[in-house]
């Protein structure tokens, strides 16, 4: 039954590649007095994922799952941390833990691959789902987690090869340092998160690349010029982006991303950069009808299943979800992890959105 269970949850994150429907986007922001923000989307379009806060405190025991049950990796948190859960509470999507380290993974099909499972070497194996919750748990900084992240063996939940269920992984501190981690072929490559941005697959050299093919788009509005005997000019404000690719897919979700965090303006504060944050994630919500025919669609508000900004420097983490699009917060600073149960909490406490009357007198 527990071997089940697992196999459903995993199935529920990314196994069910026909939907193609784990289309996360993540972006990182910068404000003026300096603190570091990092947001991003989760997207399933099948079902609810069954998604929830996880407090975990210093001290606190893990294992890790194996393709042959709960015999992994064991691990003791050396800082306690808040995450997104989805599916199970151990699979931690999206987190930050007490001394301002980040991490979250994002769906890397058919481009990503493990080593295969060999239950020889149970006591360094992390299922890749479990990746997170590992990193949030022991280390402090970008720095530790590169030294650190090839001394486990990642492996796959899923049935089947790895590469079609695989994960990549976005990694920051409170310093601003960012990291992308993919495993190809059992290899562990890391990338300097240089733009700030991560969607899908490909691998994130190839989208960076592929930046060079909207190398004419720019902020500036287009002037009006001759064009024989009359004259063309833009529509509106905007045409200087004419081109900017607008579908769902991971490469064009990355680029948009891209160009709406380096145009984005720099704000004063946090909260400000967080709100921010928000406003341009909105922009990657995904409606339903966009991945179903009409008589296949789900029964679900949206595809974009929740939004999260994490703020490294005050140590708060921030969502909204489809059914509630009213901004929630967590004050790491407010807890006391050595004190602090264990804790699992759903995103929602009910499925809807609350909507306020005002009354006119």
């Amino acid at each position: 039954m527990k071997q089940l269970a697992i196999l459903m949850a995993v199935g529920i994150l990314g196994g069910v590649a026909a939907a193609d429907a784990s289309a996360c986007t993540g972006i990182a922001l910068t404000a003026r007095d300096g603190s570091r923000v990092v947001a991003r989307t989760v997207e399933w379009a099948a079902t609810p994922m069954q998604c929830g806060y996880v407090v975990a405190p210093r001290g606190h025991a893990h294992q890790s799952y194996t393709p042959t049950g709960e015999n992994g990796l064991t691990f003791k948190s050396k800082y306690g941390y808040v995450g997104m859960a989805v599916s199970q509470k151990e699979f931690i999507a999206e987190g930050i833990n007490e001394v301002g380290l980040s991490a979250g993974l994002f769906y890397y099909p058919h481009y990503g691959s493990y080593l295969d499972y060999n239950p020889d070497y149970n006591s360094t194996t992390l299922a890749d789902l479990q990746l997170v919750a590992w990193l949030l748990s022991q280390y402090a900084t970008v720095d530790e987690v590169k030294q650190a992240v090839s001394g486990v063996r990642v492996v796959s939940l899923q049935p089947g090869p790895s590469a079609d269920n695989a994960l990549h992984w976005r990694v920051g501190d409170k310093s601003g340092k960012q990291i992308v981690i993919e495993i190809e072929d059992g290899v562990v490559h890391i990338y300097d998160n240089v733009i700030g941005v991560l969607t899908n697959s490909p691998n994130y050299r190839w989208h960076i690349t592929n930046l060079n093919n909207y190398v004419n788009l720019t902020s500036q509005n287009p002037k009006r010029h001759p064009m024989g005997s009359i004259d063309v000019y833009p529509f509106s404000y905007g045409s200087g982006y004419l081109g900017l690719p607008g579908d769902f897919t991971a490469p064009s979700r990355f680029v948009r991303a891209a160009f709406f965090k380096t145009t984005a303006p720099t704000l004063k504060t946090a909260r400000e950069t967080m709100l921010q944050c928000f406003t341009i994630l909105n922009n990657f919500d995904i409606p339903i009808g966009m991945e179903y025919l009409k008589d296949e669609l789900p029964d679900l508000p949206s595809a974009t299943q929740w939004t999260s900004v994490i703020d490294l420097t005050h140590r708060e983490i921030y969502y909204k979800t489809f059914y509630n699009n009213t901004i929630r917060r967590i004050a790491l600073a407010d807890i006391d992890f050595e004190k602090v149960k264990y804790q699992y909490h759903p995103l929602d406490k009910k499925d809807s959105q609350p909507v306020e009357t005002i009354k006119i007198k």
